[in-house]
């Protein structure tokens, strides 16, 4: 008996999530039906396995949204149904609009102008690409990217999986705090420090969180709000400083970039990274499971994929048009420009003496503008006066705070799936704050302006090293005949999709290891470094073996050292035994009144699955 087995065996009866009504299998009220019924229980796997009955998980643990039936258009589009399924995609596409994106934009507009805008635009349609398999394997196997990992990987490897995934969202949630800081910074006319602006952040995200106990519906509602704020405050910067349109068009569609040196080089492969965020895929597998689908029958598994995609496909496009806002206007604005030529427009307006300290010129009048967010305020406010100043603060605090929210989901859904944990809700949200916030703080506390905002790169390229650590996992998963059934990736999905990750990682690996020579590492540091590299290339190489093994290939299956060392137990996963609980004592939301009803008595995929 496998160690797997063993622990399946141990798990509370009724922990399969069908309920206390669960046992109606059965045709008599007989202690071996009953029994029988048990064991049966017990086995199928599923997103509440091992989690208590009472344990909560985030984001929709108290409801679902029903999918509404709509018998006149089963055979073609419904607005009804992509209504029903609006909501996760707009959240994943938040991760797109983070400060750390915007900042990217901004500084990429000021080295290139508009020429890698291209770059933008594909890196948002292979971000597409990936977030479309990971919400396919939340929705065709009930179970998210850390869940799966937990089965489907051994302990040691998930522990290290874990580990990177949180670090990657460390990453990502001090950019968004440290933006969210300068926005509150720029609104109080400085009267509000960086520090004290981290302290509101923290308080405000965990009261926006605790939204979702008035309503699933109601939480994202305000996600798409804050997405508003952001396309009406970009927006408004973009038809202020008019950009020519025809350059931005040539920008968008034309793939190359002529005359461009090594920094515009890096700044088109900071921006992938920047787009591309390994913590995403894990939230967008989680964020699908917020929809009743009756997994029951292929043909709604097939609509629920059919709609999300749709729906991301839409949110991650309104993602584009904001970051191509940010993009245009510095591109307009601040390309070619120098820290004398802002100093001069600067002149005699309300925010010259920020600009004095802020644009500091070393090189008689030739130093070009070192870009981020707080230079890019001050330069709106000096060029199109103290509104637009306020108006590009407002829309840095909607992103950062937005993002700070989605952070902390991703953080939750991690700690959930890789470490199956049984923690109060409470906790758990306090504990995912805690891990990103703490060194953010202390961050703000002792470091200048410069400092934070000098770190952008620094934590791209801490993220872009993640990457793979949540590509090669669900390119695996969605790969693998016996976690997807029907729904596994086809050979041409495969192909694409394992190249494009190749690119990706490739040109990643690239802007890391700039950035580590430009840091001039020497002595005992850089042998850390390269010890680090090697168990990194070695760790890669783990999961590209499981991968493969997924995949079908049976000389990998049939190697011992492979059983033993990286396959999990053959009952780890099945997608027989996938969660199909429908509408079976769950609270949902229907459509657009978001009344909630409780629906009980309903069979289940369990009750009905061979022994």
């Amino acid at each position: 008996m496998s160690s797997n087995e063993a622990y399946h065996k141990n798990v509370e009866p009724g922990a399969g999530g069908d309920g206390p009504s669960g046992s109606s299998g059965s045709n008599g009220g007989a202690a071996g039906g009953s029994h029988s019924n048990q064991l049966h229980h017990q086995q199928i796997l599923n997103e509440t396995t091992y989690l208590k009955p009472a344990a909560k998980q985030a984001y929709f643990s108290d409801e679902k949204v029903l999918i509404p039936e709509d018998d006149h258009t089963s055979m073609g589009f419904s607005f009804r149904k992509l209504w029903a399924f609006t909501g996760p995609g707009f959240l994943m596409s938040i991760a797109y609009l983070d400060p750390g994106n915007i900042e990217s934009d901004l500084q990429s507009g000021a080295a290139a102008k508009y020429k890698i805008l291209w770059v933008l635009l594909w890196a948002t349609v292979l971000g597409l690409l990936m977030q479309r398999l990971a919400a396919r394997l939340g929705v065709v196997t009930g179970l998210h990217l850390a869940e799966m990992c937990y089965r489907q990987y051994k302990r040691l490897p998930r522990w290290i999986l874990w580990i990177m995934i949180e670090i990657a969202i460390i990453g990502s949630d001090m950019q968004e705090v440290i933006g969210t800081a300068i926005a509150i910074y720029l609104l109080s006319n400085k009267a509000v420090p960086l520090w004290g602006g981290v302290l509101i952040t923290i308080v405000d995200t965990f009261t926006f969180l605790f939204l979702d106990k008035y309503g699933l519906r109601k939480l994202e509602f305000l996600f798409g709000f804050l997405i508003t704020i952001m396309a009406v405050t970009f927006g408004y910067e973009y038809i202020v400083s008019a950009p020519n349109q025809v350059e931005v068009l040539e920008g968008m569609f034309v793939p190359w970039c002529s005359d461009c040196n090594s920094n515009v080089l890096l700044q088109a492969v900071g921006v992938v990274g920047a787009v591309i965020m390994p913590h995403n895929l894990y939230l967008h597998s989680a964020l699908v499971k917020s929809r009743d689908i009756d997994r029951r029958q292929p043909k709604k598994v097939s609509e629920a994929n059919f709609y999300f995609f749709i729906e991301a496909s839409v949110a991650l496009f309104v993602s584009f048009i904001i970051n191509l806002f940010v993009v245009s206007v510095f591109a307009h604005g601040m390309y070619g420009k120098t820290n004398k030529d802002v100093l001069d427009i600067c002149t005699n307006k309300s925010m010259y003496a920020d600009a004095l300290v802020s644009f500091v010129d070393h090189q008689n009048g030739t130093a070009i503008i070192d870009a981020d967010l707080y230079k890019g305020g001050l330069f709106l406010g000096c060029t199109f006066g103290a509104v637009a100043m306020y108006i590009w603060g407002v829309g840095i605090l909607a992103a950062g705070q937005s993002s700070t929210m989605t952070g902390t989901y991703a953080g939750q859904f991690s700690m959930e799936g890789f470490l199956n944990l049984q923690w109060p809700r409470w906790c758990r949200v306090l504990v995912t704050r805690c891990i990103a916030i703490i060194p953010t703080f202390c961050l703000a506390m002792f470091s200048q302006m410069e400092d934070l905002t000098n770190m952008n790169d620094i934590l791209n390229a801490v993220m872009s090293l993640q990457l793979p650590f949540a590509a090669i996992p669900t390119i695996a998963f969605t790969s693998c005949a016996a976690i997807m059934g029907e729904f596994v990736n086809g050979l041409g999905n495969k192909i694409v999709s394992i190249c494009l990750t190749i690119v990706v990682i490739a040109v990643n690996l690239y802007f890391v290891i700039v950035q580590v020579e430009n840091m001039q590492i020497e002595g005992g540091l850089l042998a850390l470094v390269c010890i680090f590299a090697i168990l990194y290339i070695l760790f890669n190489l783990y999961l590209v073996i499981h991968m493969a093994a997924c995949m079908g290939n049976q000389r990998l299956m049939n190697s011992r050292w492979v059983q033993r060392f990286v396959l999990p137990s053959q009952n780890s996963f099945s997608i027989k035994n996938a969660n199909s609980t429908y509408a079976s004592d769950v609270t949902l939301v229907v459509g657009e009144s978001a009344t909630n009803k409780t629906v009980k008595g309903l069979e289940t995929v369990s009750e009905k699955v061979p022994n």
